[in-house]
């Protein structure tokens, strides 16, 4: 893939081989992006891990202090008696059956995350095809399925955001927008390095954080030493 000469002169500032304090990527992720938009900002992690091993599967939440830029459109599936507190705590669409019969008919979502009730569940199954392969179906491990709707509705909105392991064992994740300040984006990428530190799996053995990149849309990536970290 080519790369246009606005990149490649940004690429210049970043020494590929070196290894970056977290405040020094930081800094630099944010002089390399130069786009025309507010590009976001993106931690990679490579994971020592054994994708084929089902225990050692990777997957949490984190609630990101300063928020990720980006405020996420919420859909909350509740009965009537969960419609008013998933309204008080903002969802952006709110209803049960019939919400879920026209996601059916449609299969239109115009949503970016999804919480249930767990009586909502069994009835979301007629949707699963639907929301499943977009990443959407609520889940009690991505703590988007509980009784405690205004809660969960209120720490999406606030900035909450679930993380897995993908089938190489890596982990990317959004921490914020450029036009964040830098220490916004710091606490935020540290913040998400404790929790991503908190899931190794006991049966990880060696280095778990292999690897750990930090980049902007469209911008180099600038690799953070570890053991700084």
């Amino acid at each position: 893939m080519s790369h246009g000469k606005r990149y490649t002169e940004l690429k210049k500032l970043v020494d590929s081989k070196k290894l970056y304090t977290p405040e020094e990527a930081v800094e630099l992720v944010k002089k390399t992006s130069n786009t025309k938009f507010d590009a976001t900002v993106e931690a990679h992690f490579n994971l020592g891990i054994d994708v084929k091993k089902g225990e050692q599967q990777v997957r949490s939440t984190i609630v990101f202090p300063h928020g990720t830029g980006k405020v996420k459109k919420v859909a909350a599936f509740v009965s009537g008696d969960k419609e008013k507190d998933a309204k008080e705590a903002g969802a952006d669409i709110i209803g049960g059956e019939e919400l879920i019969s026209e996601i059916a008919k449609s299969g239109k979502i115009d949503f970016d995350i999804a919480i249930a009730t767990p009586d909502m569940m069994a009835k979301l199954a007629k949707v699963a095809k639907i929301l499943g392969p977009r990443g959407l179906m609520p889940n009690p491990k991505t703590e988007t399925v509980g009784p405690n709707v205004k809660k969960m509705v209120e720490e999406i909105k606030k900035g909450k955001a679930s993380f897995k392991n993908d089938v190489t064992g890596n982990i990317h994740l959004s921490i914020g927008k450029i036009s964040m300040d830098g220490k916004q984006l710091l606490e935020n990428f540290l913040a998400l390095v404790e929790a991503v530190k908190k899931t190794k799996p006991p049966s990880s053995k060696g280095v778990f954080l292999l690897s750990v990149t930090l980049t902007s849309t469209m911008g180099p990536g600038v690799h953070v030493d570890t053991a700084k970290i």
